[in-house]
C-alpha cells in the first residue's frame, strides 16, 4: 500500500547526511517542519522550512523541554486516516504528518564523557522518543526514520515510488524505531540502576548495538552477530591490525583470554586459549620466556589457539609466534619489525589491546526465553578464611605461586585442576564431571610435555576434594603443594593424606565453579 508523503517533520541531533535527504524531499515537494539546530541547518542549506513553534502556534518552553509535545504534531502523526479521524483533523485544521525523521539527544555520548548527573539528565530526550513511538505505532500511514545510516534507504524508497512509501518499508522502519526506543530506555534505566546501586532490578533490560554480523556462529549452520552493550560505543578496545575477520569462536576465546590477562598485572604475562579454556598461562620477568612457557604448557592444544599478552610484541617474540599456527594474537602494541613478521601470515588476526579496559560488572547467560544474571567472579580468595592446614608450611615465595595457580584455576571450566611450576602452568584438567579425572588429565599433560617440572609442582583445585583419591593422584605425580577451597565432610581425611605424604596444603574458603 503506497502512501504519498506530503509533510515531513525533521528533528535530528546527528546532522550527517541530512543535506542529501532534504534535497530529495524538496524534489518531491514535501513540506518540512523542524526546530532548533535542525531548522537552522535546513535554512542555511537554502531550503524552505517551517519552524515548529510557528507550525503549532505555541512557543517552546522550559528551556526547550516542551516544543514538539503538542496535539497538532501528535494528532498529525497518530491519526489513522479513517473517515472518523480525518473528520476530527479537518475540524481542527491539523495536517497529516507522513514522514518523521528524528534521532535523539546523545545520552550515550554524554554518559561516557561525564559523571555530572544534571548534564546527563538534561540529555534524556522526551520529545524525540515520543514522536518516534507515535510514528512507529502508526506505520500503516507514517514512515519513521531514526538513523542517518538509513538515509540512503529512504532516498532509494522515495525515488523508486516517486515521493511515496510502501507498507513493507514502513513496517521495516517501524521495527527499527521500536528497537531504538527500547535501546535508549534501557541505557537510561541501566544508568539509573547503577547510579543508585541496584544490580538486580525487578525488570532487567539489556541494551546492545550491533557491531557486526559474523560469518557464522559456533558452527557453520548457526548465525551470529556481536553487539556492544556499553555506553562507550567504540570497538571494545580491540584494534585489529591485520588478518581475517573475527569469528564467533574467535570472540569467545578473546573474551576468555582477556579475563585472565586482566588478573595478571605484576609481570609480563601470556595466556593461551583454546575453546574458551586456558591451555597455557605464564608470568615471567622476561616477556619472551612468558610466551615460551605458556606455549610449552600444552603445545598440542595451543595449535590454532588464541594468545593474549600484556606486553608489547617485539621482533624476537614475533618470530616465535610465527613458528606456530595461531588464530589470533592480542598484545599491548607491536614493534614495526614485529608487525612485518606477523603480517606475513594473512590469516593471523593481529589485534592491539592497548586501549582495552576490563569491566567487572555482571555476567549473563540465556536459555529458552530466560536468562541468568550474576556478579562477575572478581574474588580470588578471602584473607580471613585463607589458612594453611598441614604440618608443613609453604614459604612466602611458594604462597605467591600458590595464589597464582588458584587465580588461573578460577578461569578453567569445572571441574578444574591446574598444575604450575615457577608461575607457569604445566598441566590443566578442565571440564570433567569427575574431579579425579581432572587430576589425571592435568598430571598426564604435565608428564607428556614437561615431566621434569612435575616434581615439586603446585596444584590448584576450583572446589574441594570430595574424596582423598584426587589428592593421592596429585601426590603420586609429584605435587608438593595443593591449594583448594576446603569445606568437604572429608577434609580431615584429605589433610591426613597430605600430612602423611609431607606435602603442603592451603584452604581458601572460596570456591570458583566455572560452568
Amino acid at each position: 500500500m503506497l502512501k504519498k508523503i506530503k509533510n515531513a517533520l525533521v528533528s535530528v541531533s546527528d546532522k550527517n547526511g541530512l543535506e542529501n535527504v532534504i534535497q530529495v524531499l524538496n524534489k518531491y515537494n514535501i513540506k518540512i517542519i523542524s526546530s532548533g539546530g535542525t531548522y537552522k541547518t535546513i535554512k542555511k542549506l537554502g531550503y524552505k522550512c517551517t519552524e515548529v513553534s510557528s507550525y503549532t502556534g505555541f512557543k517552546e518552553m522550559l528551556d526547550g523541554r516542551v516544543k514538539t509535545l503538542h496535539p497538532k504534531i501528535h494528532a498529525g502523526i497518530l491519526h489513522n486516516r479513517s473517515h472518523k479521524h480525518q473528520k476530527e483533523m479537518n475540524i481542527k485544521k491539523f495536517p497529516s504528518l507522513d514522514l518523521i525523521i528524528v534521532n535523539f539527544y546523545p545520552f550515550q555520548k554524554i554518559v561516557s564523557n561525564t559523571n555530572n548527573s544534571n548534564k546527563i539528565v538534561a540529555n534524556i530526550d522526551i520529545g524525540g522518543p515520543t514522536m518516534v513511538r507515535a510514528a512507529a505505532k502508526n506505520y500503516k500511514n507514517v514512515l519513521i526514520v531514526t538513523n542517518s545510516k538509513d538515509y540512503k534507504k529512504l532516498i532509494d524508497e522515495l525515488h523508486a515510488n516517486k515521493g511515496k512509501s510502501t507498507l513493507k518499508f514502513r513496517e521495516f522502519m517501524s521495527s527499527k524505531a521500536f528497537g531504538l526506543t527500547a535501546y535508549y530506555d534501557s541505557m537510561i534505566a541501566n544508568w539509573l540502576n547503577k547510579k543508585i546501586g541496584i544490580k538486580f532490578p525487578e525488570r532487567k533490560t539489556i541494551f546492545g548495538r550491533k557491531l557486526t554480523e559474523l560469518r557464522y556462529g559456533e558452527n557453520p549452520h548457526q548465525k551470529s552477530s556481536i553487539y556492544i552493550s556499553d555506553y562507550n560505543d567504540k570497538r571494545l578496545g580491540l584494534n585489529q591490525i591485520s588478518g581475517k575477520y573475527l569469528s564467533h569462536n574467535n570472540y569467545n576465546d578473546i573474551f576468555s583470554s582477556l579475563k585472565i590477562l586482566s588478573s595478571l598485572k605484576f609481570m609480563p604475562s601470556t595466556v593461551v586459549i583454546k575453546h574458551a579454556n586456558p591451555c597455557g598461562v605464564s608470568s615471567n620477568k622476561s616477556a619472551l620466556l612468558s610466551f615460551k612457557n605458556a606455549f610449552l604448557s600444552d603445545p598440542v592444544s595451543a595449535f590454532g589457539g588464541v594468545i593474549a599478552c600484556n606486553f608489547k610484541i617485539n621482533k624476537n617474540i614475533a618470530e616465535e609466534i610465527n613458528k606456530n599456527f595461531l588464530e589470533v594474537i592480542l598484545a599491548k602494541g607491536f614493534d614495526k619489525d614485529a608487525l612485518k613478521i606477523l603480517v606475513r601470515k594473512k590469516n593471523l588476526r593481529v589485534i592491539d589491546i592497548s586501549k582495552y579496559k576490563a569491566k567487572s560488572e555482571t555476567s549473563i547467560r540465556t536459555f529458552d526465553g530466560s536468562f541468568l544474571i550474576q556478579d562477575q567472579d572478581n574474588l580470588i580468595y578471602d584473607k580471613k578464611n585463607f589458612k594453611i592446614v598441614t604440618t608443613n608450611k609453604p614459604t612466602k615465595k611458594e604462597l605467591d605461586e600458590v595464589k597464582f595457580a588458584f587465580n588461573i584455576c578460577k578461569y578453567v571450566k569445572s571441574n578444574a585442576i591446574v598444575l604450575t611450576n615457577n608461575f607457569s602452568t604445566i598441566g590443566i584438567g578442565a571440564g570433567q564431571p569427575s574431579r579425579l579425572d581432572s587430576c589425571k588429565i592435568a598430571a598426564q599433560k604435565a608428564k607428556k610435555f614437561q615431566p621434569k617440572k612435575l616434581k615439586n609442582s603446585i596444584a590448584a583445585s576450583d572446589a574441594f576434594f570430595p574424596f582423598a583419591d584426587g589428592v593421592k593422584q596429585l601426590i603420586s605425580a609429584g605435587v608438593k603443594i595443593i591449594i583448594q577451597p576446603g569445606g568437604s565432610i572429608r577434609d580431615d581425611e584429605v589433610i591426613d593424606v597430605a600430612n602423611k605424604a609431607r606435602i603442603k596444603m592451603v584452604f581458601t574458603g572460596i570456591r570458583h565453579f566455572n560452568h
